[in-house]
């Protein structure tokens, strides 16, 4: 999907965070093995604001994220971010019902995330996208770090980064999106983010 979808996520992301509660939501750290959630202060922070959490969510998020969210089935989690300044994020955790299942689903959003720049170019021909990948991340049993940079003909400018991890049974999917290019992704910052994200998932 476009640029457009990530001004959209954003303004999902603003209105979540807004609301304190919705329907379905559970807790971010629940003492029955439920896995926990990025807090705020753990994503790559930001130069002029600080980042606020919507409630963590049952179901997909609306809308899907660009990249990998094809993928993403009903029984997904999610917890929105956002800053004061055009930045967003989003952590989607899929609790599968074994080990290899959660494997295999892993792979799945791999490949849709290392060919995500392509199908966006497809979907959108008046859209310029490309992507970079950034490597694994040693993590529980990995993480995968992708960025993704769009152009859009009326000439905004959006740099994204993804990374799907996993700890046995369960997968997560990260994502951090600003106005930009590839020179303002904060890899470093992302990889520590991921990194934590994973780790907290038990």
């Amino acid at each position: 999907m476009s640029v457009r979808v990530n001004v959209r996520l954003l303004a999902v992301a603003a209105v979540v965070g807004a609301s304190g509660v919705a329907v379905g939501t559970v807790p971010a750290a629940a003492a029955d093995g439920t896995p926990r959630f990025l807090a705020p202060s753990e994503l790559p922070p930001h130069a002029s604001s600080a980042w606020h959490a919507g409630p963590v969510t049952a179901g997909q998020p609306d809308p899907l994220p660009m990249c990998g969210g094809e993928a993403l089935p009903s029984i997904s989690v999610h917890r929105a971010y956002r800053t004061d300044l055009d930045t967003g994020a989003l952590q989607v955790t899929v609790v599968e019902r074994s080990e290899q299942r959660a494997k295999d689903f892993a792979a799945l959003v791999r490949k849709d995330l290392a060919g995500c720049a392509k199908k966006v170019m497809q979907q959108y021909p008046d859209t310029t996208a490309a992507q970079k990948y950034y490597g694994k991340v040693n993590a529980e049993e990995g993480a995968y770090v992708y960025g993704v940079h769009t152009k859009a003909p009326w000439g905004a400018s959006d740099i994204n980064m993804y990374a799907v991890g996993r700890d046995g049974n369960t997968v997560t999917l990260v994502h951090w999106g600003q106005m930009g290019g590839f020179a303002d992704a904060q890899v470093a910052d992302f990889k520590t983010t991921t990194a934590t994200a994973v780790k907290k998932l038990y």
